[in-house]
């Protein structure tokens, strides 16, 4: 069994993301390279899983704002078919957690209505439900729950 890192994600890894966008969001609209690139240029953090030099999984977070009125937007995460149920993208939350925390942000994200792993993860990591958008998600016109989790300190 391999050994995976979390690390942060860097321009050279845009490529790969939008590889994998395309192959885990095929009817969402899945980023391109450009978008990736320009989340980090714009300073956005990103995470980077990687198995040795193999980028397996990534997530984003924005964060504006300070403390006490901080908020943060969990922007994507995600995780290569292949090593989806190993923990890693537990393991990529919390380390965007880290980041809301460290700014006493309050998290926001979008998530399917569809999707029970990733909704489950959520309320095990104290986020809970907010809101409906429906067909937020396009082409595909599928719903999602907006999730909130107030800082941790």
């Amino acid at each position: 069994m391999t050994t995976i890192v979390i690390d942060a994600l860097r321009s050279a890894d845009a490529a790969r993301c939008a590889e994998l966008e395309r192959q885990l969001f095929p009817g969402d609209d899945p980023w391109s390279e450009r978008a990736f690139q320009e989340e980090l240029w714009a300073g956005h953090r990103y995470l980077a899983a990687r198995d040795g030099t193999s980028l397996v999984g990534y997530g984003g977070i924005a964060v504006v704002g300070d403390p006490p009125h901080a908020q943060a937007e969990i922007h994507t995460i995600g995780i290569d078919r292949a090593y989806q149920r190993r923990g890693i993208g537990r393991e990529l939350l919390r380390g965007l957690l880290t980041i809301a925390d460290a700014a006493a942000a309050t998290v926001f994200l979008e998530v399917r209505t569809d999707n029970d792993a990733a909704i489950a993860l959520y309320v095990a990591e104290g986020f809970a439900t907010v809101g409906l958008r429906r067909r937020y998600y396009r082409p595909s016109g599928a719903d999602a729950f907006t999730m909130r989790r107030e800082p941790r300190r």
